[in-house]
C-alpha cells in the first residue's frame, strides 16, 4: 500500500500550492458570485449606514457646537444679569444706609429739639411755680407781719392799700439785702 501511495505521489508531481485547473475554475467563479452578491446587496447597505453614522456624527458635532454657542451665550448673559444684580445690590445697600444715616440725624435732631422744648417747657413752669410761690409767701408774710404789726402796735392795720405798701416795701428790703450778701 505504501508502494501504491508512492507511486501516486511520483505521478503527481504537482506544487501543493498552485490548485488543479478546474478546482481553480470553479473557486475564481464562486469568488466572483459572492463578491458580486456583496458588491450589489451588501456593500450599499453598509455604505448606507456608514453615511447615515457619519451624518448623525456630523449632525450631533453641529448641533453640540450649536448648544455649547448657545450655552456660552446663556452663560454671559447669566454673567452680566448677575454683575448688574451685584451692582444693584450694592446701590441699594449704599442707598439705605444714606437713608438710614439721614434718618437717625433727623431722629437726633428731633430728639434734640423735643428735649430743648422740654427743658424751656420746665424752665418756663419753674420759674411761674416760683413766681406764684412768691407771690403766695409774699402775701402769707404779709398777713403775718400785719397780724404781728397789729398786735405791737394794738391797733388793726386792716387798710388793705397801706397793708401791701408795707408789704412790698419789707419783702423790697428783705430781696436787696439777700442779694447784697450773694
Amino acid at each position: 500500500m505504501i508502494a501504491n501511495l508512492v507511486a501516486l505521489a511520483a505521478e503527481e508531481e504537482q506544487n501543493p500550492l498552485i490548485p488543479a485547473g478546474p478546482e481553480l475554475l470553479v473557486g475564481t467563479i464562486a469568488f466572483a458570485i459572492v463578491f458580486f452578491f456583496f458588491w450589489k446587496k451588501l456593500l450599499p447597505n453598509i455604505n448606507k449606514v456608514l453615511e447615515e453614522r457619519r451624518a448623525a456624527i456630523e449632525g450631533g458635532i453641529e448641533e453640540a457646537d450649536a448648544m455649547k454657542v448657545e450655552a456660552q451665550s446663556v452663560l454671559e448673559q447669566y454673567k452680566a444679569q448677575l454683575a448688574e444684580a451685584r451692582h444693584e445690590a450694592a446701590r441699594l445697600r449704599q442707598e439705605a444706609q444714606e437713608q438710614g444715616a439721614t434718618l437717625i440725624a433727623d431722629m437726633r435732631a428731633e430728639g434734640q429739639r423735643q428735649r430743648e422744648e422740654i427743658i424751656a417747657a420746665g424752665h418756663s413752669q419753674l420759674e411761674a411755680d416760683r413766681k406764684a410761690a412768691a407771690q403766695a409767701l409774699r402775701q402769707d408774710v404779709g398777713k403775718l407781719a400785719t397780724d404781728l404789726a397789729g398786735k405791737l402796735v394794738g391797733e388793726s392795720l386792716e387798710d388793705h392799700a397801706r397793708q401791701s405798701r408795707v408789704i412790698d416795701r419789707f419783702l423790697d428790703d428783705l430781696e436787696e439785702k439777700a442779694e447784697a450778701t450773694r
